[in-house]
């Protein structure tokens, strides 16, 4: 699914607020004819303003509602469901698809990674008016290739605490799989970032301690540094959510997807950090990005 994150108060519901899973679930109770609004599992939280374009997110739902999605059509119940939401969903939501999850599948737990874009423009005349709502607009001039060094020293396993807003109970240890900058054909610089799964602030925070270095304010060897004194450091800006974009939600194969779960459940150390205790401190994966 995909969702303009620009109006909503993210994605997890919250009272009196706008969120994404409020505006879902409500549609899926009334296109199903369901008591109450369902329960979604999504593979990323993301925060107030943040967008998404292959959001994932898992229900259950009665089989017999399931089965009457297409009414007295002949669709598939998944292309039926999709149909009818899109006529009763807002705008700034949109469903792309809809089946029968396999055995096993958890939305949240089952990925092997989340890659989420950030886009920002440094061109003198500020964010182009089209992409204004997507785009960051930085003053300076930036430099794209001290960032992409940068970048490219935080990539690996490591407890990310400093680039975190902790939560109690719930690790900050990530692996960072992929942290890259490139300057499009259009002008624009873009930030690859994929992990197994992001802490709250994370992707926002990373991105913030890179500009730094394109503007040429720090060392590209600072982030590494910050990440390494483990706690967050008041020269890391936390960048507006607007330019960021959850892009893709990736999982493996079906056969593999309780495994995978049971794996992500499990609490993680960085490598040198003490053994993690016998009883599970908290999730593994809380709210981001």
């Amino acid at each position: 699914m995909g969702y303009d994150g620009g109006a909503f108060s993210g994605w997890a519901e919250q009272p009196g607020l706008r969120t994404v899973q409020g505006v879902l679930a409500h549609g899926l109770q009334r296109v199903l004819r369901l008591d109450e609004p369902p329960r979604l599992v999504v593979a990323g939280r993301t925060d107030a303003g943040v967008h998404a374009a292959g959001q994932v997110c898992h229900v259950d739902v009665p089989r017999a509602a399931w089965l009457a999605a297409p009414g007295r059509s002949d669709a598939p119940p998944g292309a039926a469901l999709v149909r009818r939401l899109a006529g009763v969903l807002p705008p700034d939501v949109r469903v792309h698809g809809a089946r029968e999850a396999p055995e096993g599948f958890d939305a949240r737990f089952g990925a092997l990674r989340r890659r989420y874009a950030y886009r920002v423009s440094d061109a003198p005349a500020g964010a182009p008016p089209l992409l204004r709502s997507h785009v960051l607009a930085h003053r300076r001039p930036l430099d794209a290739v001290a960032m992409d060094a940068a970048a490219a020293r935080l990539t690996g396993l490591h407890d990310f605490a400093a680039y975190c807003r902790p939560r109690e109970g719930a690790t900050t240890v990530r692996t960072l799989l992929r942290y890259a900058w490139t300057r499009r054909h259009d002008g624009l610089l873009e930030a690859d970032v994929q992990a197994d799964a992001f802490c709250h602030s994370m992707v926002r925070a990373l991105v913030g301690a890179v500009l730094a270095v394109g503007e040429g304010r720090r060392e590209v060897d600072w982030p590494a540094r910050v990440l390494a004194a483990g706690r967050r450091d008041p020269g890391v800006a936390v960048v507006a959510p607007h330019g960021l974009v959850l892009e893709e939600v990736v999982y493996p194969a079906d056969v593999d997807l309780a495994a995978r779960a049971a794996q992500a459940r499990a609490v993680r150390t960085a490598p040198g950090a003490p053994s993690a205790p016998s009883a599970p401190v908290g999730p593994v994966v809380p709210p981001c990005c």
